[in-house]
């Protein structure tokens, strides 16, 4: 399917909401969705500064087709006067904590925005007639050993758990992004203009890579797929080791300056892993429309089972319970193998 016609089907002429907005990823959805013509892209961020920057970029496209909103998704009161003063039609959700080390460090932080808040933004999309809901997920749900990886995983069973022929909620797992906040690439770039060193976790280490503008694509692909909602995945080559990464950084600021940058090796921070994966040992997956995507087959949470877990998910966050949470958390994702920061066994709460 041309992305043309994608675009057609949930993008012009139509109210779009869109979270983690002044993000690398949102902000670049941003500018792409406000060329195609919406009747209205209300932008929210709970940042202000990455909310501003993204408000006077859109300002300099179309000063009058959108909105920002400066909020949270886990402020229940703040979307549900969203929804009912703008009726947004169609939701990019790519609001998210997303690092890796520091989400490890801040756990109930994690849960309660990834899982909590997309759980509280799905629900009220759905309550509310939103046709089209599209979440960016990551490669990281898939066999989780980071709560960041665990919190996204339960965010797309939320709307395994919600989609249906009307509301139409589907999860775009992506990989790591070129040039995004936090990303590899800027990081070693600034490593390699103060003299080094380059710090790769691993020589064996590998990753998944997109641009920024291929994320925006498949984003916009996700949301116009005739299928309806679950779980979808990009049709990607092969994964690029860091340390080929690194030299080839190293090697073309060589031929500019002239001078070396050593390489030093870290080893894997909490919550890494050694390679990310896009289906985990009990998914498969099956073509769709477009054959830049596929669709996974996963393993489902029988609906009454699911929501008594979601709310001791919910109950554990806030009582700051990490125990609990750690506990319920294994038993919605049993692929998921805590680090030893958060939980004394890496095999995770026995069953």
């Amino acid at each position: 399917m041309p992305l043309e016609n994608a675009l057609g089907r949930t993008v012009s002429g139509k109210t779009i909401l869109l979270t983690g907005a002044g993000g690398s990823i949102g902000s670049a959805l941003a500018k792409t969705v406000i060329r195609l013509g919406p009747r209205r892209l209300i932008v929210l961020d709970n940042s202000e500064r990455n909310l501003n920057e993204i408000d006077l970029e859109l300002a300099s496209i179309d000063r009058d087709s959108h909105t920002p909103v400066l909020g949270d998704i886990c402020d229940a009161k703040l979307l549900s006067e969203l929804f009912k003063r703008y009726r947004p039609e169609v939701v990019y959700h790519a609001a998210a904590f997303k690092h890796v080390p520091l989400t490890e460090n801040n756990p109930f932080a994690a849960v309660r925005n990834n899982a909590l808040g997309t759980a509280s933004l799905a629900r009220i999309s759905q309550a509310e007639g939103v046709a089209n809901f599209v979440m960016v997920s990551t490669d990281k749900a898939v066999n989780p050993i980071s709560i960041m990886g665990a919190s996204k995983r339960v965010a797309e069973l939320v709307l395994l758990r919600l989609n249906n022929p009307k509301n139409q909620m589907s999860s775009l797992r992506l990989v790591n992004v070129l040039g995004s906040q936090g990303s590899v690439v800027p990081r070693f770039l600034g490593q390699i203009s103060r003299g080094g060193p380059v710090t790769v976790t691993h020589r064996d280490a590998s990753r998944y890579f997109l641009t920024i503008g291929e994320a925006v694509d498949l984003i916009l692909l996700a949301s116009g797929l005739e299928e309806s909602g679950g779980i979808v995945v990009p049709q990607l080559g092969a994964p690029v080791r860091i340390l080929d990464l690194a030299r080839e950084l190293i090697a073309q600021a060589r031929s500019q300056t002239g001078t070396d940058t050593p390489i030093t090796f870290i080893g894997l921070r909490s919550g890494d892993k050694m390679s990310e994966e896009l289906l985990s040992r009990d998914e498969s997956a099956e073509p769709t429309s477009d054959r830049r995507l596929l669709r996974v087959k996963t393993r489902e949470i029988p609906a009454g089972r699911f929501d008594v877990y979601m709310e001791e998910l919910a109950r554990s966050v806030d009582q700051l319970n990490l125990t609990s949470m750690i506990e319920t958390l294994c038993q919605i994702v049993p692929d998921y193998r805590p680090t030893e920061s958060l939980y004394p066994s890496t095999q995770g709460p026995a069953a």
